[in-house]
């Protein structure tokens, strides 16, 4: 696994640890309005070391049983930003879903964009899947241009699809064949 890609300004992609609770918990609180429109609605121990630590120890045994890889934008000891690829799931479908965020006071950097292309160089590469599914919420612009940027095609629109900033909510579905290597 590649554990570090260096992106524009200094930001960085590299893998999430165990010691990233605290600056994970506070790139959390100072994005908290800027995520709300576009996440579930989080409880209060989410906003705290001890609920990150408690989110990263399990991400970090579905990253050991290769079910998914967690990622952290990082300017130097500054969490700007996640991008996890989810349900990784082998056999015939070699499938994962992305997801991703970036800072409010990192936005329209490109940083995205460029962290997407790097996810899905290694989900193809290293990982020899081939498709990467993402969506988003209808009316998140931004996220859509950074997908058809990175080579994701709008499969289609899913009614009711998340719960979202506490409702139900339809998304878009995009995603990217990688490759058309055989799955065996």
């Amino acid at each position: 696994m590649i554990d570090e890609v260096p992106l524009s300004g200094g930001v960085t992609l590299r893998l999430i640890t165990e010691q990233d609770a605290d600056a994970l918990a506070d790139a959390y609180v100072r994005n908290r309005d800027h995520l709300l429109p576009w996440e579930p609605r989080r409880p209060a121990d989410f906003f705290t070391p001890q609920g990150q630590a408690d989110r990263l120890k399990d991400v970090l045994d579905q990253y050991a049983r290769g079910q998914a890889v967690p990622w952290a934008l990082a300017d130097g000891d500054l969490v700007v930003g996640r991008v996890t690829l989810n349900t990784i799931v082998r056999g015939p479908f070699l499938n994962a879903d992305l997801g991703y965020w970036v800072d409010g006071g990192y936005t329209g950097r490109g940083l995205a964009t460029e962290a997407v292309v790097a996810v899905c160089r290694i989900a193809d590469e290293i990982l020899g899947l081939h498709r990467i599914a993402a969506s988003t919420l209808l009316h998140n612009e931004s996220s859509q241009s950074v997908l058809r940027r990175t080579g994701f095609e709008l499969v289609g629109t899913a009614p009711n699809y998340l719960e979202i900033d506490g409702r139900w909510q339809d998304c878009r579905i995009y995603q990217r064949i990688l490759n058309d290597r055989p799955a065996f």
